[in-house]
């Protein structure tokens, strides 16, 4: 009995230092791709920026002061004042606590659902498999801003509703992602050698087959909130998503529409918010695609 546990233990302690060499690699070769950086700093000076958005700005994102309307970006004010005095730095700042949360809140709702669906498809087959992918078509048939726009209308405004609207849409493509490696790694000797031990299909679907499609999920997600920040940026715009006062860069851009011409701040930081964040989570995505994919090891 004894040698038995210190047999495990050897195995368990192997196991591991495989995983953190794994992990090293993944991570060597994330930073070895320049425009991955790029992303990652993007995204990581952004975050820090927002999460501590009480550290960077000494103004509230509410207080209006009807004397300092339409200030030009200065050392006072780092991107100028709004239509109502407010300090618009402090304002995206405090937006993309929003903006992000959603997004974030998206992209779980959507991959949740995704890997349940892509995991019953795929591992049982046969008409579940073809009930399930001809819903996810139907889906993705439908424009995802479109789908997003009418789901938003019928439940509303507000921050978690416009995640539920925003979800919808992005599931189908966690969906298919899940259903593929699935189909790739039940056929595999340790899920057979599962199923001959006797263990139930929920078992073996999260236990032995979900920790082997963890990294085209990850990579999927990733690449998706750039999507989800579009999309509610899109519908805090037309008025669907995020109301007024509370600031979201679109509902930010949607206020500033009215001045462009007379005012450029209003509509130009907002703009350069969504764009740089875009930019930051494709760059990073993409890089961490090629990073988790055994193929491109050199």
């Amino acid at each position: 009995m004894r040698r038995k546990k210190e047999t495990a233990n050897i195995e368990n302690m192997e196991m591991a230092t495989r995983r953190r060499g794994q992990w090293r690699d993944i991570l060597g070769r994330l930073f070895r791709n320049k425009l991955g950086t790029l992303g990652v700093i993007i995204v990581v000076v952004l975050l820090i920026l927002i999460v501590f958005a009480g550290v960077f700005t000494k103004y509230d994102y509410s207080a209006q002061d009807f004397g300092s309307r339409f200030l030009l970006p200065s050392l006072e004010h780092p991107m100028g004042t709004d239509n109502f005095g407010r300090d618009l730095w402090s304002r995206l700042l405090y937006g993309g606590r929003i903006s992000l949360l959603v997004a974030v809140v998206a992209v779980i709702i959507a991959t949740g659902l995704g890997i349940v669906f892509g995991s019953i498809a795929g591992y049982f087959g046969g008409k579940t498999d073809l009930i399930i992918t001809r819903l996810m078509d139907i889906l993705m048939a439908i424009p995802a801003l479109l789908l997003a726009i009418a789901i938003s209308s019928a439940l509303g405004s507000g921050p978690i509703k416009t995640a539920i609207a925003i979800s919808i849409s992005s599931i189908p493509h966690a969906a298919r992602i899940m259903r593929s490696t699935v189909m790739s790694v039940k056929g595999n000797e340790f899920v057979e050698a599962a199923q001959a031990t006797g263990s139930g299909n929920t078992r073996i679907i999260f236990k032995h087959i979900l920790p082997n499609t963890i990294a085209p999920l990850i990579v999927n997600a990733t690449l998706q909130l750039g999507g989800c920040i579009m999309s509610i940026s899109g519908l805090s715009f037309i008025g669907l998503g995020v109301q007024p006062p509370t600031p979201e860069w679109g509902s930010i851009l949607a206020a500033g529409r009215a001045y462009i011409r007379d005012f450029w701040p209003i509509i130009v930081f907002p703009s350069l918010f969504i764009v740089l964040t875009v930019f930051g989570f494709n760059l990073f995505g993409d890089a961490l695609r090629d990073a988790l994919d055994p193929r491109l090891k050199d």
